[in-house]
């Protein structure tokens, strides 16, 4: 499949004529062929005016066709062979085996996502009968799940393909009934060109109306701006910056209509080391701890960017076996010199502050982009007077905070702002402590897991990848896992409406065959 530079509206291929952009490889930090060619201010419009025609078409096709949809998303990505993971490698600097295993997450999102379709249960399908004898009568009332409408998407820098064009928020919206236009990131628009081709086929192939995907490029401050304030959108994707997903809620909150906006922002994942773990986990804890802390250049939004445990010999134990593990591992190429500099910046900043030591660093060899891995150490009151040491750093630096004793631990627990995730690293001997930080790390985290490391997030229908601000900009949702549906659906009460206008799914012969609550009883169709 040929990389033209060419945005993707509705079935056509645009050439953007607003100015162009190439993408760098990080590792060589060169530009890339070809130029592509950024979206003007009728282009956003022709996108935005074809996923409203789309919507109501779109959101009312055949649950199979839908569902159908998304799995030839999935073949047709898959489809397009080495060449994508080729392109993908070179506009990343990622290992072909991460970009191999994030290409199979995609596609499994898809299928999940289709999956979800055809059981139908997030319709919330809901019928309550009318009591004509009841004083007063009760209507006939029934309730459903629909589309919220055309959404934007923002794809991500460090998910060339699992937080982009096809995407977790991609899937998510199209399985909801919702067109969907991407921004593409700068950083891999050729990835981006041939996925978004693959979803273009797909929906060619299927039947599906023409806006309901389109791709295009352009500066994230204009044009991400002027695709969030089109009233044809409904709500919005986003996975990025603090700063970024902020001046997009602005702008979503500013507008006559006010819609949301669904951002994964920042999160520095707080990891509990408590006693009883660390006496029994040894240096093969530590060694663990590293391996996630520099895993993908630590450039994940789940990396382990604080650490804490009581002070004393098991803990000191720790921070010396992870500085001896972390001499060990070499510098790793970042995904792009804008996230080099700023994880470069974020390191001298920590440089700088009184009461933060530099315990140790990775090895520093490596061309072009290349990050070295760091470990500071404060101690917990330094840490509670500067809102500072807080802020997330994007890639493999680490700031361990010493606590004198249970109390303090709580404190800083209390302390930290809202998380992805929050990690405990616990034993029997621990059990108290750790059931005084779960309802504390409850309200900070969406994610809570004992024993492990939060890198790698499992896309399941347990799973919650979301936490309150600024982890994300609605602590009620998740992007990851079949719940991520629910963002871009709303309810809608039919009250006494004629059998033959009802949708199938609050049809009384159940067409669709869907387990549904019905007078307050869950029935389920056989």
């Amino acid at each position: 499949m040929q990389i033209t530079g060419e945005m993707l509206i509705g079935q056509r291929a645009v050439r953007g004529s607003a100015g162009s952009l190439r993408a760098v490889n990080p590792a060589l930090e060169a530009e890339m062929e070809p130029a592509f060619g950024l979206a003007t201010t009728a282009d956003v419009e022709l996108a935005c005016t074809l996923a409203e025609q789309a919507f109501d078409v779109y959101r009312n096709i055949d649950l199979e066709k839908r569902a159908v949809f998304l799995e030839t998303i999935a073949d047709r990505i898959m489809a397009i062979g080495p060449a994508l993971i080729e392109r993908a490698t070179q506009e990343s600097g990622l290992p072909v085996a991460r970009l191999e295993g994030e290409r199979g997450r995609t596609c499994n999102q898809l299928r999940l996502f289709a999956k979800v379709v055809r059981d139908g249960y997030f319709l919330d399908a809901t019928l309550d009968s009318a009591l004509p004898e009841r004083t007063p009568p009760r209507p006939d009332l029934r309730l459903q799940k629909i589309g919220l409408g055309p959404v934007v998407v923002f794809g991500a820098s460090n998910f060339p393909l699992a937080f982009s064009v096809a995407g977790g928020d991609t899937a998510s919206s199209l399985a909801a009934g919702c067109p969907v236009i991407v921004k593409a990131h700068s950083a891999h628009p050729g990835t981006s060109e041939l996925v978004g081709r693959a979803v273009q086929q797909a929906a060619r192939d299927c039947g599906m109306p023409e806006g309901v995907f389109s791709m295009i490029f352009g500066d994230g401050r204009n044009v991400g701006q002027a695709l969030v304030s089109n009233p044809a959108i409904k709500a919005v994707g986003f996975t990025g910056s603090r700063q970024g997903g902020v001046a997009l809620m602005k702008t979503a909150a500013s507008r006559h209509e006010p819609i949301p906006v669904y951002a994964e922002m920042s999160s520095v994942n707080p990891v509990f080391m408590l006693p009883g773990a660390l006496q029994q986990g040894g240096a093969g804890l530590a060694q663990a701890f590293v391996d996630s802390l520099t895993l993908g250049v630590g450039q994940f939004c789940t990396n382990p960017g604080l650490v804490l445990g009581l002070a004393g010999g098991e803990f000191d134990q720790f921070v010396g076996d992870a500085v001896a593990a972390l001499a060990g591992k070499g510098a790793g190429t970042m995904l792009t010199p804008g996230i080099h500099k700023a994880y470069t910046g974020g390191i001298e900043r920590l440089d700088g502050i009184d009461g933060v030591t530099l315990l140790g660093r990775g090895k520093a060899e490596g061309a072009g982009c290349a990050a070295q891995a760091a470990i500071y150490l404060c101690e917990a009151q330094a840490y509670l007077a500067n809102a500072a040491l807080g802020d997330e750093i994007f890639g493999p630096a680490s700031l361990f905070v010493r606590c004198r004793d249970e109390a303090e631990l709580l404190q800083v627990a209390r302390h930290v702002e809202g998380q992805l995730t929050a990690t405990v690293h616990a034993t029997s001997s621990d059990r108290e402590l750790a059931a005084n930080l779960l309802p504390v790390l409850e309200r900070k985290a969406g994610r809570i897991l004992f024993n492990g490391f939060p890198t790698g997030v499992e896309v399941a229908h347990a799973m919650v990848h979301g936490g309150p601000f600024p982890a994300t900009s609605d602590s009620r949702t998740t992007s990851v896992g079949a719940s991520a549906i629910d963002r871009f659906l709303r309810p809608v009460c039919y009250q006494n409406v004629p059998a033959d206008l009802l949708p199938p799914a609050l049809q009384d012969a159940n067409p669709l065959h869907l387990a549904r609550l019905v007078d307050g009883e869950l029935r389920v169709s056989k």
